[in-house]
């Protein structure tokens, strides 16, 4: 944490490549709160102006937490004498007026979801012409949700030289392409293997019946004290979950892109405050966010892609505590990404189920080859390039979509 600290304040680019819960977020944080700081005392913040400094995160959550932490280090040093420090948050689900409120006053700092920055760098309602420092936080995801091009078009909106900070969990080719084309000759700095998953996480995986797993899911939920965090992939499923769990007397809240900011903040909230003991989610709440009393995470389906998995479980073994994570399986899941979970498993020297054991991964000595493990597009360790589940998805959609406009280009999750 210190050699990358010590990287962004050199001003150069850098590339962050870290598990889940290794306190990167304070990584980009610091710096430019003492950038801000050092800019503030040279010269005050007038009206209208700023932000000088710039992060973007691919969900509310994550932005609204990030802001958090920043205010907290901001307040800090106020105590200590130093000057008073604004700090902007951009995200929907929030009145613009409001947020526009805080902008006018001049800003050091912003923490934005691309949907809503894009919004008010069109209208002319925020200024990047003095930004200078640009942190990009779980650029995998963002690149997954389908925001390169607006981070592309947010990078033509700076005027000046910039210093750019791009840190992600995994690194598949994609986001190498887009590191390669978006930042200047940067710093690689890599705690561990991109896309492997903590080793403060012990990882349980139980073949399980579709038509049982509600109620595996309540004996799982023996394992551990609360607080627990369980994933589904669908928003019907969480809300099934969530009402079966109300139905035992378990105190639970859910979360997903179906329900309003209000809602999905207050049910964080209670969560963090551990005024419920369970949180149900879609993998909205997988993108970095921060629950440090978890010491189980349920996964009640396998993920599609093996990236999700691996943010799934980073939210419990964080800052060097020991967590567990349940992952139920069963025939309906793909084969490929059982593969590569198997691939994760070996490499985190973790406890592999039969059901997985006699899963064949073709020719083993195919999965290293030229220094290249696994599969250089999206990083899966189970299978090669030429068998990517998620390259031929992509392909099938870029020809479905050729000649056609895409109007649902923001992520609802960011209006």
């Amino acid at each position: 944490c210190a050699c990358v600290c010590v990287c962004s304040l050199s001003g150069r680019d850098m590339i962050g490549i870290a598990f889940t819960g290794s306190g990167k977020t304070l990584v980009f944080t610091l710096p430019i709160i003492m950038f801000a700081l050092e800019q503030e005392k040279r010269l005050p913040f007038f009206k209208r102006e700023g932000p000088y400094g710039l992060i973007i995160c691919p969900s509310r959550e994550l932005a609204r937490q990030t802001h958090g932490i920043i205010e907290y280090y901001c307040k800090l040093l106020e105590e200590e004498g130093a000057p008073q420090m604004r700090t902007a948050l951009c995200i929907g689900g929030m009145s613009v007026k409001e947020q526009m409120e805080v902008v006018k006053h001049g800003v050091h700092m912003m923490v934005a979801t691309p949907g809503r920055l894009m919004d008010l760098l069109q209208k002319k309602m925020v200024s990047l012409d003095i930004c200078r420092y640009l942190a990009l936080d779980e650029a995998d995801r963002m690149i997954d949700m389908g925001f390169e091009e607006d981070i592309r078009t947010i990078f033509s909106y700076f005027k000046g030289q910039r210093q750019t900070l791009l840190f992600s969990a995994t690194m598949p080719k994609k986001i190498q392409n887009f590191a390669k084309s978006a930042l200047v000759k940067p710093v690689t700095i890599n705690v561990g293997r991109a896309g492997a998953a903590s080793l403060d996480v012990i990882q349980e995986v139980e073949y399980v019946k579709e038509e049982a797993k509600m109620v595996y899911l309540l004996e799982c939920l023996q394992k551990t004290p609360p607080p627990v965090l369980i994933f589904a992939e669908k928003k019907a499923d969480v809300d099934a979950i969530h009402e079966y769990l109300l139905l035992k007397g378990v105190e639970a809240v859910a979360i997903h892109g179906g329900k309003d900011q209000e809602e999905r903040t207050k049910a964080i909230e209670a969560f963090k405050e551990g005024k419920k003991d369970v949180l149900v989610a879609t993998d909205v709440a997988s993108k970095g966010l921060d629950f440090p009393a978890i010491q189980h995470v349920v996964n009640y389906d396998m993920p599609e892609e093996i990236e999700n998995y691996v943010h799934r479980i980073g939210r419990t073994g964080r800052s060097g505590k020991t967590g567990i994570a349940t992952t139920f399986i069963n025939k309906g899941c793909d084969e490929s990404v059982l593969m590569d979970l198997k691939a994760l498993l070996v490499e985190a020297k973790q406890k592999v189920p039969p059901v997985l054991q006699v899963l064949q991964t073709g020719d083993e000595t195919m999965l290293d080859i030229g220094g290249e493990r696994g599969c250089t597009f999206c990083g899966g360790l189970g299978h090669r390039i030429t068998d990517c589940p998620k390259l031929e998805a992509m392909q099938t959609k870029q020809v479905t979509n050729i000649g056609r406009k895409d109007y649902l280009a923001h992520s609802s999750m960011d209006f």
